[in-house]
């Protein structure tokens, strides 16, 4: 969950030439006093020419007080990260850097290649990612210090496995964000949050409204198909997953026409998948029409295997060959390459609609 607001803070400096502008304020505070003072009638200028001057007295000298030690009152913005924390700040972050690829692509995408200053091994979309230092979770802290980043993004993963790593780049003055969403809902809010972060909440509109008019189009490619595609949607082989109703990956599928065959998953610990098992998938055999899988780091598999599962041969989809792959960056990543995904499906369930023709 992320929420964004704006609220009035404090902003803390660091107190330097804060006397020097003291001894000013009381000397300007009290020239207004003396040149009211008459001799013998001291006590009468400082309350007899009203409570109000006094008071103004006290509040010039709090409030220069304020601001030598940095202390201004600024509209400030918060967001609400993966955690339930709430981060505070005022001015957009300068130099990021990014411990997911989703993190990065979406930066890139908002247009901040000068602002990243160092990106996650092995990521390599958008192209100019790869010119980017590379960090890892698994670095000393050092490095990370050298870099000097004002903001360190992360997901909850990452933050609940290398505590003493965010621990200690926290302590340390950088502010660390850990992001990952898990609906739809819950995408739009993250993009949202990445564009406050950074000072591109404009764009990052832009971005929300010209997903959601790409989403609603491949939509209605589909809208008066009587008789929809089912679908099994696997997520790990190994353990015979699925995703849950409500995760992404549904949602591209949904969104491209098709049904999915396993409404009941529930997921496993929070997530956006949930083990389904062998005998339930079985159940729906003679229901599924297409078997769809994900492939990358979170799934090895490939045709061969899934077809000769021991007992898949009896499911629709596999007798009539229609078992498919797609990455698992274009169905289950936060990104806007999700359109890419909801197309790709698109186009193995239904080819003519989502046809250049069409599209």
């Amino acid at each position: 969950m992320v929420s964004l607001n704006k609220k009035k803070v404090l902003s803390r400096g660091n107190g330097h030439g804060a006397w020097l502008i003291i001894l000013f304020a009381l000397f300007a505070a009290m020239s207004g006093f003396f040149l009211n003072f008459r001799i013998g009638a001291c006590e009468n200028v400082f309350w007899k020419a009203g409570r109000g001057r006094g008071l103004q007295f006290f509040f010039w000298v709090i409030m220069c007080w304020q601001f030598a030690h940095g202390v201004t009152f600024a509209g400030a913005t918060e967001i609400v990260d993966a955690r339930g924390e709430t981060v505070t700040f005022d001015r957009p972050f300068q130099r990021i850097i990014s411990l997911y690829g989703a993190h990065t692509e979406n930066l890139f995408f908002l247009g901040l290649d000068q602002e990243i200053i160092g990106v996650s091994k092995n990521e390599c979309y958008p192209e100019a990612a790869k010119q980017k230092k590379w960090f890892s979770y698994h670095d000393d802290p050092e490095k990370f210090l050298a870099a000097e980043p004002d903001l360190v993004l992360v997901r909850p993963m990452v933050e609940r496995g290398y505590p003493a790593l965010i621990e200690r780049l926290r302590k340390s003055g950088i502010t660390v964000v850990s992001l990952q969403p898990s609906s739809v809902d819950g995408l739009y809010r993250y993009w949202m949050a990445l564009g406050t972060l950074t000072g591109k909440r404009e764009r990052a509109k832009t971005m929300i409204r010209d997903f959601k008019a790409r989403v609603s189009y491949f939509s209605q490619l589909t809208r008066d198909v009587k008789k929809k595609k089912r679908v099994y949607f696997e997520a790990i082989h190994s353990r015979m997953k699925t995703f849950v109703p409500g995760s992404m990956a549904i949602f591209v599928l949904e969104s491209a026409g098709g049904l999915n065959v396993a409404p009941d998953a529930v997921s496993s610990r929070g997530t956006n998948i949930g083990i389904y098992g062998k005998e339930r998938i079985l159940s729906h055999a003679g229901e599924i029409d297409v078997f769809l899988a994900q492939t990358g780091v979170m799934n090895h598999t490939s045709l061969e295997i899934i077809k000769k599962e021991p007992g898949f041969r009896i499911i629709r989809a596999v007798k009539e060959n229609q078992v498919y792959l797609i990455d698992e960056v274009l169905v289950s990543r936060p990104i806007f390459r999700l359109l890419i995904g909801i197309e790709t499906i698109g186009k193995i369930l239904y080819p003519k609609r989502f046809g250049s023709d069409f599209i």
